[in-house]
């Protein structure tokens, strides 16, 4: 599946990635998160991610990074896992803290192609994976696409802090929603949706400093890794760019989780042994893409209208 970045050149001269949009002057000027052998995950992620979207590049789901193979180590980036954050707070975030395997998704909600893996992909995740204590997603504000993508990434927040992010992320990729904008009263109106109970509250957070830095703060992270576009996935240290096939999550979730029994879990070398919390107390009240209780390709600017 073709992937949504930042206004790709018409035909390049040699095979490269278009800069991407920065999140703040302040943001692209903090030194990269990345070092090593883990620049080439990075290069990689960002290359794999131009050629999905290049003039005359079929979509196919050999565009997506690291390829899932036989070998499970094939294509895992260690120092990668280690981004997973396991903060059973963390209300933008579905499964167990101590989960195998994780899941995290930079995305932006301006970008078809993350509503499309948000509606036909992620549910049935949730369902097989989540549910089952095997998989945690964790969500990384990820705004690409300009001022709206910015303003609905911090009310995507501020729900968030009324356990209504889940609820608010189903009503923003739901079909037809994005192409109404983001505006003002669009976002206060898809958080009534959601079920934000204090909308006042949910304004003056999606305009307040913390909403600000926790999205600065995943921009950078994305970034850092080399994203150039959304949405763009890490499963326990593999990237994969795109909203690709079904079954090129699956494959590489069950994969993780067999290598996890060997090696401990994504995030835990740097985080410590996650606590034993049920997945009813981590999922914090939130609910499912799909609507249910759970413990819950990419797109340039031009690409993202598809």
């Amino acid at each position: 599946m073709p992937a949504s970045m930042p206004k790709p050149s018409p035909k390049p001269s040699s095979p490269g990635r278009p800069s991407p949009r920065k999140p703040s002057p302040r943001a692209s000027s903090r030194k990269p998160l990345i070092y090593g052998a883990v620049v080439v995950a990075a290069a990689l992620l960002g290359y794999v991610s131009y050629q999905a979207t290049a003039p005359d590049s079929p979509a196919s789901s050999s565009s997506s990074v690291a390829d899932v193979t036989a070998d499970p180590d094939e294509g895992v980036y260690p120092e990668l896992a280690k981004l997973a954050r396991r903060d059973a707070g963390d209300r933008l975030a579905l499964g167990r803290a101590d989960a195998p395997v994780v899941l995290i998704e930079y995305a932006d909600f301006k970008c078809g192609y993350c509503a499309k893996f948000a509606r036909d992909t992620e549910p049935a995740l949730v369902k097989k994976y989540v549910d089952a204590g095997v998989l945690r997603i964790e969500w990384r504000n990820f705004p690409i696409f300009g001022a709206e993508s910015e303003a609905a990434a911090r009310a995507s927040w501020a729900a968030g802090q009324q356990n209504r992010f889940w609820e608010f992320h189903r009503a923003a990729y739901a079909e037809g929603t994005k192409e109404k904008g983001f505006g003002k009263e669009r976002l206060k109106a898809l958080a009534h949706q959601a079920g934000v109970p204090d909308l006042d509250r949910f304004l003056r957070d999606t305009d307040g400093t913390a909403a600000a830095a926790a999205v600065s703060r995943d921009q950078e992270q994305g970034y850092g890794i080399g994203a150039t576009s959304t949405p763009s996935f890490l499963i326990n240290g593999r990237p994969i760019a795109g909203a690709q096939p079904a079954e090129t999550f699956t494959q590489a979730i069950e994969q993780a989780a067999d290598r996890a029994k060997n090696l401990g879990s994504a995030g835990q070398d740097a985080k410590g042994s996650a606590g034993p919390e049920s997945a009813e107390e981590d999922r914090d009240g939130s609910r499912s893409p799909d609507g249910s209780a759970s413990s819950e390709g990419s797109a340039s600017p031009e690409s993202s209208s598809k």
